[in-house]
Order: structure tokens, then sequence, then C-alpha cells
């Protein structure tokens, strides 16, 4: 039998063989015709959709908590949207005036949501991917209504390869890496929860294939690669081992270097303590980000500095030979803090975020953070601790965030509390600080370039705006040439640098980084295999090479072109 291979949008740079087993979620809630009006009890109806409600509330919550534990506070902030939409007062109206007029409450549900899922699915980009998760509470209120089970991801057999037209965001979040081989869908995009979700998981996806992925047959052998963006269906022998020696990346617990022998750390980020304990499995050489929003978010009030200092310090213990880089409490953007006061923002990614609330109005949080993490520090069985602000753009907030880590040490020093004190670093995720990058390196330890938040701020590209993805691209020039103008400042010093973006995931780009001149390169747990197999396959000179043809390129194209070439 001759492979057959689809074209989609690689979005997890993996592959994975297996067998297709379609998965339909929308035939779970197929609805026949509503009854005659007259014979529905409005009221009963308008108490089973209040009662269907508080359940999706509580399974969100669920679903919520499971997340974060699994993908980190990030990407568990979808079901908080998904909370909004079950309470929207637009929708809630509509279901009370479709109730009203006669139709059962799945009916009503069903005729509401829709109307707005169609909104959204006719417009462009992130705003059309909104339809998902409209879609998503739509059909959870319907299977609670209708007591319906929906059809359990987590229980496929192992080597499923999941085909979908879609994948909501709760769809993929209970995918299990350990036994699904990887999906493909048939519509969804890059930025898609679902795309998201699998790049977090490490698991090999690939989305919008289109209408020819509905040819291929419930159990047929199928090869998903997240890096071609291609769907091998009835793979040659050749395909399967190729896909085989891809999904079978040796794990390595020693450091590696460069094949001309320039060491290279490959950390993870993580958010969550389960993240730690994924990248001591996945053998990350440490953290390179550790987020400590976890610790704040979904709470009613804050952590203590000894609840903190006992995660820090185990964060600490997994890796006792490396080293944990502590980024201080970033939020301000898009993450809600319930006890924290955050005036109304037009822009809040532009606005009091980071280190500028730590200095401002949570300099009380900041200084007992810095408290536990200075006690962490001087934990003797522990590996060694950095530290980092987010969102720096001048050199005043470098000093002022020093002067309050001195002044902590001292208070503990005075008050016979052991202590000592960590690396200190910034953040670069500002065009400000890496023009600055010079003058931060007289103050600091080390750098480390966040690439997501630089990309959109030197293209004003907004994250998640999928009508701007083209510019947020890492291999915009301007991108490249901010975060060169990083590293090259930090040449002849005895400073590191550092890149905890989502670029540093991607194993094609690895070359790249490390001609730039990276020390570190910190990805998400599952991806730390790869990268490390792509360090010791690149060669130090010819990387510098590559990057110095990259940088004087004019275009993204021309940028993507070299890299292409160089493959």
């Amino acid at each position: 039998m001759t492979e057959r291979r689809l074209s989609g949008t690689g979005v997890a740079p993996r592959s994975g063989a297996g067998t297709g087993v379609w998965y339909g979620p929308d035939a779970a809630v197929a609805l026949g015709d509503p009854p005659d009006p007259d014979s529905v009890d409005a009221e009963r109806e308008r108490d089973r959709f209040e009662e269907a409600r508080e359940v999706a509330r509580e399974e969100l919550r669920r679903a919520r908590d499971r997340t974060a534990e699994r993908l980190g506070e990030s990407e568990a902030a979808v079901f908080d949207a998904h909370v909004q939409f079950l309470d929207d007062p637009q929708i809630t109206e509509d279901v009370d005036a479709e109730l009203d007029a006669g139709y059962p409450a799945e009916h009503a549900v069903r005729r509401a949501f829709d109307r707005v899922i169609e909104e959204f699915a006719d417009l462009d980009g992130r705003m059309a991917e909104r339809a998902d998760d409209l879609r998503d509470v739509r059909d959870r209120l319907l299977r609670l209504l209708l007591d319906e089970e929906r059809t359990d991801l987590a229980a496929l057999p192992p080597g499923s390869v999941v085909l979908a037209e879609r994948l909501t965001p709760s769809d993929t979040a209970r995918l299990d890496p350990d036994r699904i081989a990887g999906f493909a869908t048939v519509s969804g995009g890059p930025t898609s929860h679902a795309a998201i979700f699998a790049r977090s998981l490490g698991l090999p996806a690939v989305v919008g294939v289109g209408e020819a992925l509905r040819d291929v047959d419930d159990g047929a052998e199928v090869v998903v690669d997240g890096s071609e963006g291609t769907v091998v269906v009835d793979p040659a022998e050749s395909t399967l081992e190729a896909a085989a020696a891809d999904a079978d990346v040796e794990v390595r617990r020693d450091p590696v270097a460069t094949a001309d022998g320039t060491p290279i750390e490959v950390a993870a980020n993580a958010g969550t303590e389960a993240d730690v304990r994924a990248a001591v499995e996945h053998g990350a050489d440490g953290i390179g980000l550790f987020r400590t929003e976890f610790l704040f978010l979904d709470q009613s009030s804050p952590p203590t500095e000894d609840e903190q200092y006992d995660v820090y310090r185990e964060a600490l213990a997994a890796f006792p030979d490396g080293r944990v880089v502590v980024r201080t409490l970033d939020v301000g953007g898009d993450k809600p803090v319930d006890y924290l006061d955050r005036p109304e923002s037009e822009n809040p990614f532009l606005g009091e975020r980071g280190v500028r609330r730590s200095l401002g109005p949570d300099a009380d949080l900041f200084e007992t953070q810095l408290r536990a993490l200075l006690r962490a520090a001087g934990d003797a069985d522990g590996g060694r601790l950095s530290v980092m602000v987010p969102l720096v753009s001048t050199v005043e907030e470098v000093d002022a965030a020093t002067e309050t880590l001195d002044s902590v040490a001292a208070d503990l020093d005075a008050d016979g509390v052991s202590n000592a004190r960590p690396e200190f670093g910034v953040m670069v995720e500002t065009p400000a600080a890496a023009f600055l990058a010079e003058d931060l390196l007289d103050r600091v330890d080390f750098l480390s370039v966040g690439t997501n938040d630089l990309a959109q701020y030197v293209m004003a590209a907004a994250r998640g705006d999928e009508r701007v993805a083209g510019l947020r691209d890492y291999r915009q020039p301007a991108v490249l040439r901010a975060i060169e103008a990083t590293v090259a400042a930090a040449a002849g010093t005895d400073a590191w640098v550092g890149i905890c973006g989502e670029m540093a995931g991607d194993p094609d780009l690895t070359p790249l980084l490390v001609g730039l001149g990276f020390d570190e390169l910190s990805v998400s747990p599952p991806a730390v295999p790869q990268i490390k197999r792509a360090v010791a396959e690149t060669t130090r000179s010819d990387a510098r090479e590559l990057a110095r043809r990259a940088l004087a390129a004019a275009t993204k194209q021309e940028v993507t072109e070299i890299l292409d070439a160089s493959r």
C-alpha cells in the first residue's frame, strides 16, 4: 500500500505513529426536533438549566486545577474564560428568551450559544478560535442536560492517534502523552488552545489539515509529523522508522555540549511542582524559568514566606547539581489576582505589571518573596538559586530591585536567619532592556531573553492576536537583532545569557541560538531531550556562520530561506 501525505500546520516539533481514532464530540450532543412549546414547563426547564450551569462551573474549576498542575497557570487560564462565557449576561438572557418561547433547556442552550458561535466563526484568526471555546462550553452544558457521558480520551488504547474536526481545550487537556501518539485536526490554527496545549505536553500534533483528513479511515496506521506539518497515512517502513527514532529521543542526564565541545546548558521552564518533576524526568540540567505566579493566583490571600520557602527549597532539592532560576512575581497583564488592587487599564500589558508592581503597589509581596528566596538560597542541601525580575525597562528599576534585595538580606542577617545572596538577573522582554543590555550587565549576573514578550513588543504585535502573528514571528530580522544585541553585550564579561521563550523549544532553531551565543536554553520539560540532541549535533563554528547570515537578512522570508537551507 502506498503511503499518502496530507499537509497541515505542525504545532509541536515531534513525530508520533499509531492507530487513527476518530473523535467526534459533536455527534454525542445531537438533538432531535423540539417538542410542542405548549407541552414544555418553562420553569422546570429554567431550573434544569441553572442546575447544569452550576455543575459546569464545578467541572470547569476542577479542569482548571488539573490543567494548572499539568501545564501551568497560563494554560489553565482558558478555563477562567469558559466560566466567563458560562455566566455571560447576553448569552444567559438569550437562553432565558428561548426558555420563555417554550424550548426545552437543551434546545435553548443550543440556539442561544449557536448564534454567538456563528458570529465568532465568521471572524478571522484568534477571534474565530473563540468559537471553539464557546462550543466547548455549549457541549458541556448539553451533556449535563442530556445526562450523556463524553468519550473518555484519557481511556483510548495506547498508541492512538486522535483524528478530529477540532479539539477543544477540555479535550486536549485530557490527552495523556504516555498513551496518545499524537493528534491531527481538520481545522484549527497554530495559536489555538489545542496547539498551545500540544506544545506544553510535548505531543506530536498537526492542525488545519483540511477536508482531506476526513478520508482517513478509523483504524488506519498514521504518522503525525509535527515538525514538517504532515500526516502520513499508511506509512512506508522507512517513514515509521524515522518517526520511531524521533519519538524515542534519548533522555540524557548529563550536561551536553556542541559537536565541537562548547557546553550549552539545557534547562526547563516550570510553573508548578509537577513541572519540576517532569523536568527531572526529561533530563533537564536545571530550571531556567521558574514562574512563581502559581503560588499567588487562584488564592484568597498571598502565600506566606514559609510556604514560598518550602516550594523554592523543594525545587532546589530536585537539582542538587544544577541551577534554578526563579522569576519574581509577574502579574498585572492578563493574570487575575483577586486579593490585589488592580485598577482598570486599557492595555495592561503596557501598564503596571512585573517589576513595576513589585517596586510599587506590591512592594510588600516583593520583600516577602525575596526573604523566602534568600532563605532558600542559604539552604546547603539544594542546587544554586538565581533570582530574576521581569519586564525591566530602565536601569533605575534594576538599581531599586537590587537595593530591596540588599535590604532584605540585611534584615535577615539582623534577625539571625540563615540566608545567602543568590545570582541576580534580569529578564529581557522589552526593546528597552535589549538596548540597555550593556548597562544592565554592569549591575546583574545574568540576562534571560523572554522571546514571547520581546517579539510582541519589538514588533508592536500583541500576543494572542492571530491577525498579526506573522509580525510576531521570531524570524523577523528586527527580533533577531534585538536578541543578538542582548547576547553580544555579554561577550567578554562574566555574565551568562539564557533564553526561556518559546523560540528556544524549536529544535530547528537550536543551531541559530547556539550561533547567536546563548549559554543556556530553557524549554518545556518534554522538549529537553530533543533540544539536547540538537545541541549535540550542532557545530559551533557552523552555527556562528548561520547566525551571521541570518542577522544580515532584511526580511523574514530571507531568514526562513537561510534556516531552511541549513537543515
